[in-house]
């Protein structure tokens, strides 16, 4: 048996290796560290080829000193022994991740957060380019199945996965193929955009209970506030009350929908990157739409070439397509003030990124803030809500 300790304030992390049996135990017993003061308390057996009864009665008298006590990286082998004896229904052990290989694998995308790679012909996986992101894959793999289950086109999860040290979501996804290079002419852009009118508005059509999904306007709100020192006393108030006035909605949102998250799977639209499903008025769609296809453009205006792969003038073409179709019932003055409402979202959600990731502004993170607040301050005093 092996063991080495970390100590990080009142976390202490165990790491123990090999095989844990009732011959070990004394030696464990006495190479343990003292648990007073320690909060928190992680056993990672990562290298843990086997564990007793007298290993598991060890990890319980621990659990009793410090009850926030977890077991990581469990093997197959090792997660079932837990399971069997009932541990796994005490305490928190989670499994291993699988550990893959992107070595030749065909890079499909990138978006913020993630990069996503072709693993085989029926599989892809998305990998986080963050070390911390586990909370995260979770979140974003839950939410894929309750849109799976809702009906709405999206990729299939089912498995978390390492590589090296980073940890990656993966999804079934049969021959599919990123929509970027199948938007060549005008005609293909004019059938993608109503395909993605078709795709909006049925998901639009779904009604979202109360608390299962985050509120878009509550994030909004919250996003303002992380922002208010960028803003006078009265801009920021006059924000706040706009962002008040949008109506309380239960519509399923995806909030990140654009060309990067959308696949062609046998002639089929099919979402893909979860993370942000919410629910609200689609007002905060569009927003989103708005920001990823024209405002993250304010400044540097190759901004969409960088990330879509597509020219700025594409790009807003083929946002006032989706924009249009969806709203076919609007006049073009009322198509104008619903976009200069939801352009408001827009270019707060540039500010908050330029202001928390400056590294992946290219260099103009201080024109696009500048340009965001002086925007943001100049329509607030222009409209008194963002209601329609």
């Amino acid at each position: 048996m092996t063991i080495e300790k970390k100590l990080e304030g009142n976390k202490l992390t165990v790491y123990l290796g090999g095989r844990v049996d009732t011959t070990i135990i004394p030696k464990l017993e006495s190479e343990m560290p003292d648990l007073t003061g320690i909060e928190n308390l992680i056993f990672d057996f990562e290298n843990l080829e086997y564990i007793s009864s007298a290993g598991l009665r060890f990890i319980l008298k621990c659990k009793k000193t410090v009850k926030s006590t977890k077991v990581i990286n469990c093997s197959p082998e090792v997660y079932e022994i837990f399971n069997v004896t009932g541990f796994s229904e005490m305490m928190e052990v989670q499994k291993a991740y699988r550990k893959i290989s992107i070595d030749n694998c065909e890079k499909i995308g990138e978006g913020f957060y993630g990069i996503i790679y072709r693993i085989d012909p029926e599989t892809i996986v998305k990998l986080y380019k963050i070390p911390d992101a586990l909370d995260m894959i979770k979140r974003e793999t839950e939410l894929a199945r309750k849109a799976f289950v809702m009906g709405i086109p999206t990729a299939i999860p089912y498995d978390i996965v390492k590589v090296r040290e980073l940890y990656g979501a993966v999804f079934e996804l049969l021959n599919a193929e990123s929509v970027v290079k199948l938007i060549n002419s005008e005609e293909a852009l004019d059938d993608f955009a109503k395909k993605c009118v078709g795709i909006l508005k049925d998901m639009h059509q779904k009604e979202v209970k109360e608390g299962e999904l985050p509120s878009r306007k509550a994030v909004t709100i919250e996003t303002l506030k992380e922002c208010k020192e960028f803003f006078t006393e009265e801009s920021y108030e006059k924000l706040l009350k706009l962002f008040n006035s949008i109506p309380e909605r239960n519509t399923l949102l995806h909030s990140d929908f654009h060309v990067k998250n959308i696949m062609m799977q046998n002639g089929e639209l099919l979402l893909i990157d979860m993370e942000s499903l919410s629910m609200g008025h689609p007002i905060f769609e569009f927003a989103s739409m708005f920001a990823s296809y024209i405002a993250f453009s304010c400044v540097d205006k190759q901004n969409t070439d960088k990330f879509f792969g597509m020219p700025l003038d594409i790009t807003t073409k083929l946002f006032n397509k989706i924009f249009r179709y969806y709203y076919d019932d609007k006049t073009e003055e009322e198509l104008k003030d619903i976009e200069t409402k939801l352009s408001l979202i827009s270019y707060l959600q540039v500010l908050i990124l330029r202001a928390k990731y400056k590294e992946l502004a290219y260099g103009t993170e201080k024109e696009e803030i500048e340009f965001c607040v002086k925007y943001l301050t100049e329509k607030a005093n222009e409209l008194d809500t963002l209601a329609y």
